[in-house]
């Protein structure tokens, strides 16, 4: 007689309590042969009653699938992008569940160094795709380390002059209509506060700040437009030389943590928001809500993107022969006091 309290179960037993051959077991398993779904069913009781677990290093061996997918994302402790790409993380977590599929999540910290060490770990291993956000817009690097064997798909950032299905948030057009919202709320005066350009993020919102200009017919004008590092110290800095120098009416600030920076300066100086100067930011953070007056801000739909990327990889794992694709996901403006 089987003894269900053993510490280990093998197929054997499940297939021994269930009343069908080992075979039949592995086919379930191995979805390799119709199996009736009455046995279907089961056979998969029997295996949560034993708590069977299939040794998943064998199963990878022999359908050259693993079922895990790897994700890297770019995250450093002195920023608050952290709470974005967790976000992202759990958009693609939830949609791989679905399909039985398992996450292995990475951090670069910014670094080519490191990333090319963690893509080189998962080359080494039976992984059936990867979801990333480049470190650097330059590819250079990723042409030499990807190594062609699993399919790649891009999120929030596009790199240069590599080809693959890419899942971004409509930076452009987010900015486009922040802007927008402030040329019509406070005149032609609007800053713009960025971090350093070359990223596709950055790129996009500057653009999308050069295009709202054209749209209302106002001209460009450098001496209102500050960038820099990303960064709390570098956010402060120049929204303090924006308003030394150019005294906008309101300002755009495309990166969370320099929005921080930037409204620390306003406070210190008692400079009063909105009805000295009215500010929107970028990315929709709780403390965004708290802040006096509450932020205007520019809301990513960071758990969408991963949902979309985690869909879009699927596609590709499918079918690998389809054309590659850009997706963009639409921002929101979320208007609160500081525009008003």
């Amino acid at each position: 007689m089987l003894n269900t309290n053993d510490k280990f179960s093998s197929m054997k037993d499940v297939a021994e309590l269930a009343g069908v051959s080992t075979a039949t077991v592995s086919h379930v398993i191995n979805e390799t042969r119709y199996v009736s779904e009455k046995t279907k069913l089961k056979v998969m009781q029997v295996m949560k009653e034993l708590d069977y677990r299939p040794n998943s290093i064998a199963r990878s061996l022999r359908s050259s699938k693993s079922k895990t997918i790897a994700l890297l994302v770019p995250i450093l402790g002195t920023d608050t992008s952290n709470f974005f790409f967790m976000s992202i993380a759990q958009g693609i977590e939830s949609k791989f569940r679905e399909h039985g599929y398992h996450l292995i999540l990475s951090n670069t910290n910014e670094s080519i160094e490191i990333e090319n060490e963690q893509i080189k770990s998962f080359n080494t291993q039976l992984i059936d795709g990867l979801i990333m956000a480049p470190a650097s817009p330059d590819s250079a690097h990723l042409h030499e380390t990807l190594s062609g064997r699993y399919p790649v798909v891009f999120i929030d950032r596009k790199p240069n002059d590599l080809i693959g299905d890419c899942v971004l948030a409509d930076n452009l057009n987010g900015s486009r209509e922040a802007v927008g919202s402030l040329l019509e709320r406070s005149g032609s005066k609007v800053g713009f506060i960025s971090g350093e350009l070359g990223l596709t993020t950055s790129d996009a919102r500057f653009e999308g700040y050069k295009q709202a200009l054209k749209d209302y017919h106002f001209p460009f004008r450098p001496e209102l437009v500050k960038i820099g590092p990303a960064t709390f110290e570098e956010g402060y800095r120049l929204a303090r030389e924006l308003w030394e120098t150019g005294k906008p009416s309101s300002v755009m600030i495309a990166n969370n943590i320099m929005t921080m920076g930037a409204i620390s300066f306003f406070n210190e100086r008692k400079i009063k928001i909105p009805e000295e100067i009215k500010i929107i930011g970028y990315d929709d953070y709780d403390w965004a809500k708290i802040t006096s007056p509450p932020l205007t801000v520019v809301k990513q739909p960071a758990f969408e993107l991963g949902v979309k990327a985690a869909e879009a990889l699927i596609s590709r794992i499918e079918d690998p022969s389809q054309p590659f694709q850009d997706y963009y996901l639409p921002t929101e403006l979320v208007i609160r006091e500081s525009t008003n």
